[in-house]
């Protein structure tokens, strides 16, 4: 059975996996780090948030701890999964600062940002086979 439209890819070139459905995450609010054109922030990278980077984050203008009910976002905890913008990980990597990553559950559109180098030296350590096989 074929498709006539592609399915999602990750990083690894595998079919693109759920990062979170616990908090809801994604660009889409469908626990997928895919993207749209609307999506200018590219909302991609499928990131094991640490206590670090979310301190990092709101330092940068983005507070992803403080519950907003008004969005229904809870706020993150260190060890949630969130669909983190591909430049903000990029950036927070240049200031050492990158969260852990899920390589199955991040878009192969990373990549345009990211180098794989990269993302497979902070893949998250409960991810078996972080180089696809």
């Amino acid at each position: 059975m074929t498709s006539t439209h592609a399915q999602p890819r990750n990083v690894l070139g595998g079919a693109l996996e759920t990062c979170s459905c616990q908090p809801m995450t994604g660009w889409m609010r469908d626990g997928v780090c895919h993207t749209d054109a609307l999506d200018v922030g590219r909302h991609t990278v499928c990131a094991v948030v640490t206590a670090s980077f979310l301190s990092y984050s709101s330092a940068q203008g983005n507070d992803l701890s403080t519950p907003r009910l008004e969005y229904s976002f809870p706020g993150l905890q260190p060890g949630d999964r969130w669909c983190v913008c591909a430049s903000r990980w990029q950036q927070a990597l240049e200031d050492g600062m990158a969260p852990p990553v899920v390589l199955a559950a991040t878009e192969i559109s990373t990549l345009d940002l990211v180098s794989l180098e990269d993302l497979k030296a902070h893949v998250w350590s409960g991810e078996s086979n972080p180089t696809g096989g």
